[in-house]
């Protein structure tokens, strides 16, 4: 299965191998540079079927640092049209991108909030720090959160206008969606607080307005946190219950995440320790789910597919360490997978 292709609404997946959205905290005013050229090109070189690129800032005070990718203005969209007609034009992958907004995890470095002086005023659905250290939250009104909408399918055009296949919305790792969808970083009173429907509310007007712009041949995937680990907070129940509603929303892949919301939550790490629970969402929602977290090899990878845990394997530090990890894995299970024809002769 791991080398059967994949379609999502008309767009066919070679493989089943996702490289997984890692911020490179390499650009320059959200500018891509030749570092992300090589960077994304090499794993499209490797045979892996889909490429996602990095978590990409809707606006300036929505990336996570100052040296993060932005996508609100067309310098940025022409940086990454150069690196997807590249992959585009020298191999079969397809290349998406994570359009997200850190809130109150915004304008930090080496894991430290930056001064005002130094970095910007953090946002949020409430006035809770992620840390008790950090500074309060501004607490966004309806107005700009009716702004952070377009904010999205504006940066979703520019998207399409680079080439991209497809759109996945960050709503994962304590990020801003993220916020809003816990009730330990929302209390909030208004339409955007409170009951489940409320909280998920600011996620599902972002999926209709990116809808409004995605046409059959462009997917769209969510990323989410499947539990943050605290008692209380939001728990794979609630992401079943989110996958349901996102299925009749004309999402097409939910890649299962977790954490990353609330500081010092106790995780377990093991390989495949997230697989759990995309295979929960999968099987209790009917939503087609993309599996990551510590999945190292092409074995291993097979196994959560035959399982039926999952229809992606989304591959973070392996495919860091490994940009071939695809081709090398094809080798192993004598799998087809694109490989490159000036390469032709280390085949065998």
């Amino acid at each position: 299965m791991l080398y059967s292709p994949l379609k999502l609404r008309n767009l066919e997946l070679k493989n089943r191998w996702v490289m997984s959205p890692m911020c490179m905290y390499s650009c320059e005013n959200g500018v891509a540079t030749d570092f992300h050229f090589v960077h994304y090109g090499s794993r499209a070189q490797g045979g892996t079927g889909l490429l996602i690129v990095e978590a990409t800032g809707v606006v300036p005070e929505g990336r996570i640092t100052h040296k993060c990718m932005g996508l609100w203005n067309d310098e940025q969209a022409q940086s990454l049209k150069r690196i997807v007609d590249f992959v585009h034009q020298n191999s079969e992958s397809k290349i998406g991108i994570q359009l997200g907004h850190a809130g109150r995890k915004a304008s930090t470095w080496n894991g430290k909030q930056l001064s005002l002086e130094e970095g910007w005023e953090t946002v949020a659905p409430s006035k809770i720090p992620y840390h008790e250290d950090e500074r309060i939250p501004h607490e966004l009104t309806i107005p700009e959160i009716k702004k952070l909408v377009q904010d999205f399918k504006d940066a979703t055009q520019r998207s399409l206008n680079a080439g991209f296949d497809l759109i996945e919305i960050h709503a994962a790792h304590g990020y801003l969606i993220n916020q809003f969808m816990s009730p330990l970083s929302n209390v909030r009173t208004d339409e955007y607080g409170g009951s489940f429907e409320n909280r998920i509310r600011f996620l599902i007007e972002i999926v209709d307005g990116v809808n409004e712009l995605l046409d059959e041949n462009h997917p769209l995937f969510v990323r989410i946190s499947g539990t943050e680990y605290t008692e209380d907070g939001w728990g794979i129940e609630e992401s079943v219950q989110l996958a349901k509603i996102l299925k009749d929303k004309n999402v097409d892949l939910m890649d299962v995440s977790s954490g990353g919301n609330i500081h010092g939550a106790t995780i377990t790490l093991f390989d495949g320790y997230q697989v759990p629970l995309a295979a929960q969402v999968k099987k209790e929602s009917g939503m087609k789910t993309g599996a990551v977290g510590l999945i190292k090899s092409a074995e291993q990878a097979e196994e959560i597919l035959e399982k039926g845990d999952a229809d992606l394997i989304i591959v973070a530090r392996e495919i860091l360490r490994n940009p071939y990890l695809a081709i090398q894995g094809s080798f192993e299970g004598k799998g087809e997978c694109d490989f490159p024809h000036q390469y032709d002769r280390a085949r065998i």
